[in-house]
């Protein structure tokens, strides 16, 4: 049985004061929630505040990004190294607004997914589709080849812990969602390819989830579709009640 996974990206969004007021009303309103993973990732400058905030709670924390070096010349960078030490458990690779704003290739995202492993880090990697794309019925094709670059050449020990985020790019920050029906066929399109690369009994382990402007009102009828085992939520993780309230979608 998959557990399901909620997680919060909260972008260039949250000074540290403010991160730190969100997490700690957050944590006060999910304190008794045990059958949800709770996952928030704040930008870089927040991270050291959340995770003291979160230590002895329910939530892990994680970061939006990341270097696959360890360490070296690479100025504005963040190394796996330095996320782990810091007390990061997740991180999220291949957003597409890494991908459309900052030249991110499937290539670099298999390395950084590797480096994540290397260092004990979960990966939430992202895939998903632009409106021209589904328009011109290309989804699959454009997913396939994502998660086969992506996820090419993994330890089969390091396929259960991987988490993959569909997010079709016209469903974020739009207030479009894809529908129940949609997601469902992705991401069972997605867990199609992970068993071609790996076999079914690993495909069946990962848990894939949904973003794209997810709510209180549309997380329930997405978390009941067999294949979507949590959401990847945006500006919605921005406010404490909101988060919780996506959080128990029960």
């Amino acid at each position: 049985m998959r557990k399901p996974i909620i997680a919060g990206n909260w972008k260039m969004y949250k000074t540290v004061e403010r991160a730190i007021s969100l997490v700690s009303e957050l944590a006060g309103l999910v304190s008794d929630v045990r059958d949800v993973e709770i996952v928030v990732c704040p930008p870089f400058t927040a991270l050291d505040a959340v995770i003291d905030v979160t230590a002895g709670t329910n939530i892990a924390v994680g970061a939006q990004n990341m270097h696959w070096e360890t360490e070296g010349a690479f100025t504005g960078e963040v190394s796996p190294m330095m996320l782990k030490q810091m007390g990061c458990s997740y991180v999220i690779l291949g957003h597409s607004e890494r991908r459309q704003y900052f030249g991110e290739t499937d290539e670099n995202i298999n390395r950084k997914i590797k480096s994540a492993f290397r260092y004990q880090l979960i990966p939430i990697v992202c895939v998903g589709e632009l409106l021209e794309q589904r328009e011109n019925g290309v989804t699959e094709q454009v997913v396939r080849t994502q998660i086969e670059a992506g996820l090419k050449g993994l330890e089969t020990s390091e396929i259960p812990k991987l988490v993959v985020a569909y997010e079709p790019v016209w469903a974020i920050g739009t207030g479009k969602t894809a529908s129940n029906e949609d997601a469902q066929q992705v991401i069972s399109f997605i867990r199609k390819v992970v068993s071609e690369m790996y076999g079914q009994e690993l495909a069946d382990q990962i848990r894939i989830l949904y973003g794209g402007s997810v709510k209180p009102d549309n997380i329930t009828g997405l978390m009941q579709e067999k294949d979507i085992d949590g959401a990847l939520v945006g500006g919605a993780s921005l406010e404490a009640e909101t988060f919780a309230k996506i959080i128990r979608f029960k």
